[in-house]
């Protein structure tokens, strides 16, 4: 039953909600204000009705949305995201954080708007990656903005599932536009020259020789080239399945193995046999170094391992690449560039957009036309010129075509 206490020109309802696991009284309270004019009369009659329907709202749950977004977040995490999540997403959203509580974390639920989340979205454009103290680079992408909508939404559709509030205030957020900066990867003529410093390297580097060229050929991820296993090569049909994907969670204990990132990224690829033979080097190498390990030898069938046989950290690419360049005078960019390129090439060859997709590992095609809108905005402008070289036409003629004004 609800109580009702006047407070100077205000009314508080009071609801007991039974008690928690500890013995104490759950309490929760809405203070109402009559609106100027009111009758007594009109007063009694509508906060008694406010105490109803207070006291059907906290039958339903709708008193939980007296929370604040932090204490909602933080159940969020434990009854949903730790028990139903990967880690590494897990951890992603936990180092989202800071700057949602910031900016959120002391809004009631039910007071949380569609206006704070969508000035908070706005504020990220201006905002800087916390890896970076350079003043002109390093702002948040287009990408990283939508995953914070994505996340506080999530939580949201959550929080409905869970009656503390109604509906989902990111629902009418809108993502302003950012001109993010064009990917960087390898030219033709850089990828060549890479493959040329590749053929001086020594064979103690040649595990990385055959990371970079299997990743520049097959547009695999970081963690699918890591979570090779010997066992998904088929050397006859020169085929590469990825089937897992290798991951570092310091949490989990280092170093251990997912499910691939999607449904689709589950996939098989067939590789040249130039590519091929890069691979059956690399195995004898590592024959020769599991010889040489002796008991110290850990047998796992992972393609790229250490010295001792664990899996090769997903450190160890970027650390040599980037001293392989210092040595060589290569321009430096990161290993995922490699997947850009490779999605470049297959583009720029005028594959369709499914077949990228397929190759690629992206959920939909929406995705790989997303993230390669420019690089397919490039191939159809060069496949229009195309049309006009095999079928020119000169300005005379055409205005000799054109019908006279009347």
């Amino acid at each position: 039953m609800a109580t009702i206490q006047k407070r100077n020109n205000a009314y508080r309802i009071r609801v007991s909600c039974g008690y928690d696991i500890h013995g104490k009284q759950i309490m929760h309270t809405l203070t109402w204000k009559p609106d100027e004019g009111m009758t007594k009369k009109q007063i009694e009659k509508e906060v008694q009705r406010q105490a109803v329907l207070f006291e059907e709202q906290c039958a339903s749950g709708y008193a939980a949305k007296a929370v604040k977004f932090e204490e909602f977040l933080n159940q969020w995490f434990k009854e949903y995201a730790e028990m139903s999540l990967k880690p590494n997403t897990v951890t992603g959203y936990h180092s989202m954080e800071p700057r949602i509580i910031k900016a959120l974390g002391h809004i009631r639920m039910d007071k949380l708007t569609t206006r704070d989340i969508q000035k908070f979205i706005v504020s990220l454009c201006d905002s800087k990656r916390f890896d970076t103290q350079d003043k002109n680079e390093g702002k948040l992408s287009t990408k990283t903005i939508k995953l914070y909508k994505s996340f506080i939404s999530t939580v949201c559709s959550y929080a409905v599932k869970m009656n503390v509030i109604k509906d989902n205030p990111c629902r009418n957020v809108t993502i302003p536009k950012v001109v993010s900066p064009e990917k960087e990867f390898y030219t033709i003529e850089e990828t060549q020259q890479l493959f040329d410093l590749f053929e001086k390297e020594d064979d103690i580097n040649y595990i990385f020789v055959c990371f970079f060229t299997l990743a520049i050929y097959t547009g695999f991820r970081l963690g699918e080239l890591l979570g090779l296993e010997w066992k998904d090569v088929n050397f006859d049909a020169n085929v590469i399945s990825v089937c897992r994907t290798s991951l570092y969670n310091k949490s989990k204990g280092g170093i251990y193995t997912e499910t691939p990132k999607t449904a689709q990224s589950v996939r098989s690829l067939k590789v040249p046999e130039e590519v091929m033979d890069f691979l059956r080097k690399w195995q004898g190498l590592q024959a020769k170094q599991k010889e040489q390990a002796g008991d110290l030898w850990t047998d796992n069938d992972r393609i790229f391992t250490k010295w001792n046989g664990d899996p090769l950290h997903r450190s160890a690419p970027r650390n040599y690449f980037v001293k392989f360049c210092e040595r060589t005078g290569m321009r430096y960019v990161s290993c995922h560039s490699m997947r850009h390129l490779n999605a470049s090439l297959l583009i720029n060859a005028g594959i369709d957009v499914k077949t990228v997709q397929s190759c690629l590992g992206h959920s939909t095609p929406v995705t790989t036309l997303q993230v390669y809108s420019h690089a397919f905005q490039t191939a159809q402008a060069v496949a229009m010129q195309a049309v006009a070289n095999a079928l020119p036409l000169t300005r005379k003629k055409a205005a000799e075509n054109m019908p006279a004004a009347s």
